[in-house]
């Protein structure tokens, strides 16, 4: 039953209509220097990732299905659009829970997947801001999120409060950095960078808090959904103890 529940949510996301536009740093926006900073950072952690989904997967290969629907959740999500009073639009990644499953060096994995996909086949993003878009939300909201779960799992708080604040954080992360990269990237004249990325992040944050929030609950449903199908693989993967 799991498994059938799995392939109608992977057969979905190609029902996704093709007029959707994402926030990813659109394709030519960023300076050439910039779009191969950010790819050059970027690529260390996809062989990294490689490795250790190899790794987890030799361990046992039912969790292939939980890796797939992690991807098809960031597909998804991070391919909505959102509008925003600020004349902007925002949407949530995703990324949260498959660092929890997983571990952040395989979201990028995962990130780089799906972020070209999404430039290929619906124009979100694009293919030189690829390593700018996978560095804000497959990387660094990736680590965000597995660091925060970690913590506060290991300070025996509720599995629940503990995947929803991962995954609302992880969210946040992503914009952040984002609005960093564009701050780098097209600096105030006058007052420079700092100055810059505030205004950036002024244009999310009016939306972004609310959808941060919404993804956090969104996680820890689908978190419950999994767990109750899939008990052992989630110890194997060490996310709940023995």
């Amino acid at each position: 039953m799991f498994k059938k529940r799995i392939i109608l949510f992977l057969f979905a996301i190609f029902c996704i209509p093709s007029n959707l536009f994402s926030m990813h740093i659109v394709e030519g926006f960023l300076p050439p220097f910039w779009s191969f900073f950010w790819a050059l950072i970027a690529l260390p952690f996809v062989g990294l990732g490689l490795f250790f989904i190899n790794k987890k997967i030799k361990l046992n290969p039912k969790i292939k299905i939980i890796f797939a629907m992690c991807a098809a959740f960031v597909f998804v999500l991070s391919a909505l659009k959102l509008p925003s009073v600020t004349g902007s639009s925002s949407h949530p990644t995703g990324i949260g829970l498959g660092s929890v499953l997983f571990g952040p060096f395989a979201m990028s994995v995962i990130g780089v997947i799906v972020l070209l996909f999404q430039a290929l086949l619906l124009a979100h993003g694009g293919l030189t801001t690829l390593g700018a878009n996978l560095f804000s939300m497959g990387i660094t909201g990736a680590f965000v999120a597995f660091v925060i779960f970690k913590l506060l799992d290991n300070l025996k708080f509720n599995k629940s409060i503990s995947i929803f604040l991962a995954s609302m954080l992880g969210d946040l992360a992503t914009y952040i950095v984002t609005a960093f990269q564009l701050a780098l990237a097209f600096p105030d004249a006058n007052q420079g960078i700092l100055f810059s990325f505030v205004k950036f992040i002024s244009v999310f944050a009016i939306t972004q808090v609310p959808i941060a929030i919404s993804e956090g609950i969104l996680t820890v449903i689908i978190f419950n959904v999994i767990l109750n199908y899939n008990k052992e693989e989630l110890k194997l993967l060490s996310v709940i103890r023995t």
